[in-house]
C-alpha cells in the first residue's frame, strides 16, 4: 500500500472514537449479520463508531460547503446526498459492513436518513448474460448495466426527486422484474459492491475500449462518491470464508426448491467444499485479482481484516 495512507493499528484507531456514542443493541447487531459472520460489540466500538465520527464530520463539512456554493449563486438550497462507496470481494463481509455502517449513521441526528443501495440490482439479467456468453462471468465488471448504475448515481446526486434502483433475489439469483428500491432524496447512501472503485484501465479481459467523442471524458461510478470505503483481506481468508458460507447456505437457503442453487443442497460435504473452492478458484479468486483488488488503493479508506474477520488495520488517505 503506498505512503500516502495513514497507517492504524486497532488500538490507535478505537481510540479515535472519542465519546461516540454506542446506539447500537445486542439485538440490532445480531438482526443486521450475515449468515456467517458475527461482528462483535468491540468491533462495532473499535471499528464502526470512529469510523461513524469521521464520516459524521465529512457530511458536516460537504453540507456546509454546497450551502457556501447555493450562498455564492444565489440560489435555493437542495440538499446533496452524500455518497459513500464500499468495495471489496465476494464473501469479505461487504453486505454486514455496509448494514452496520448504516444503522449506525442514521442514528446522527444531522443525517437521519441514510440508503443502502447494492449495484448487485444493476447486473445483467440472467437472459441477457446467457446470450452474451457471461454466465460464468457473473460479477465480473462486463456483466453490469454500467450506463444504468451511472445513470442511477447521476440522478441520485441531482436529488430533483425518487430515484428507482433493480432488485436483485440472491435466491433466484437473477433480476426481479418489475420490482425497485425507491430512493428519495437521503441524507446519506451507501453503495456497495464488487466493482464500484473499478475504471475499466489495467484489466487482463476488458473489451476494447470505446473511442469517446472529443471533449467528453469518461464517467465512472466513484466520480460520485464523496467518500470510499475498501474491505481487504487476505485472499486464502476470503476463499475460507466464501467456502464456510457456501456450506451454510447449503443448508438454508439452497434447500428451497425455487433457489437458483437448490442442486448443491444435495451435495455431501466433500463434495460441497470441492465445489466451493472450484467456483472460488475459476471464478470469484480470478475476479479479485484482476478486477477488485487493483482498484484497493483508489479508495480513502482500507480496512484490513484478520483471519477471523475482525479488523486489524485501517488506512486512511488524507484529503
Amino acid at each position: 500500500m503506498s505512503s500516502r495512507y495513514l497507517d492504524f493499528q486497532r488500538e490507535a484507531w478505537a481510540r479515535l472514537r472519542a465519546a461516540t456514542p454506542l446506539t447500537l443493541t445486542e439485538s440490532d447487531l445480531h438482526e443486521l449479520q450475515g449468515i456467517n459472520e458475527r461482528v462483535s460489540m468491540a468491533e462495532v466500538e473499535a471499528i464502526y463508531l470512529p469510523l461513524s465520527r469521521l464520516l459524521n464530520l465529512h457530511v458536516a463539512a460537504t453540507q456546509t460547503l454546497h450551502k457556501a456554493t447555493d450562498t455564492f449563486l444565489g440560489s435555493l438550497p437542495r440538499p446533496t446526498p452524500y455518497v459513500i462507496g464500499v468495495a471489496g470481494s465476494v464473501a469479505v463481509g461487504k453486505s454486514t459492513f455496509a448494514r452496520i455502517l448504516q444503522a449506525l449513521l442514521a442514528r446522527w441526528p444531522a443525517h437521519p436518513r441514510v440508503d443502502l443501495v447494492t449495484t448487485d440490482g444493476f447486473l445483467l439479467a440472467n437472459r441477457e448474460l446467457e446470450t452474451r456468453g457471461l454466465m460464468g462471468r457473473k460479477g465480473f465488471p462486463e456483466s453490469y448495466d454500467v450506463r444504468r448504475l451511472i445513470e442511477f448515481m447521476a440522478e441520485i446526486k441531482n436529488a430533483s426527486g425518487a430515484v428507482h434502483a433493480p432488485v436483485y433475489s440472491h435466491q433466484a439469483y437473477d433480476i426481479v422484474p418489475g420490482e425497485f428500491q425507491v430512493v428519495d432524496r437521503p441524507d446519506i447512501v451507501i453503495v456497495e459492491g464488487l466493482n464500484v472503485l473499478q475504471t475499466g484501465e489495467g484489466r487482463a479481459t476488458a473489451p476494447p475500449r470505446r473511442r469517446e467523442p472529443p471533449g467528453r471524458a469518461r464517467v465512472f461510478v466513484s466520480d460520485f462518491f464523496d467518500f470510499s470505503i475498501y474491505l481487504d483481506a487476505d485472499e486464502a481468508h476470503i476463499e475460507r470464508w466464501y467456502v464456510e458460507r457456501f456450506l451454510a447456505l447449503r443448508q438454508t437457503v439452497f434447500r428451497d426448491p425455487r433457489s437458483y442453487f437448490h442442486r448443491y443442497s444435495r451435495l455431501d460435504d466433500p463434495s460441497a467444499i470441492e465445489t466451493a473452492h472450484g467456483i472460488w478458484q475459476t471464478i470469484n479468486g480470478v475476479n479479485l485479482r484482476e478486477n477488485i483488488t487493483p482498484t484497493r488503493e483508489r479508495a480513502r479508506l482500507v480496512l484490513e481484516k484478520g483471519a477471523d474477520h475482525t479488523v486489524e488495520r485501517i488506512r486512511l488517505r488524507p484529503l
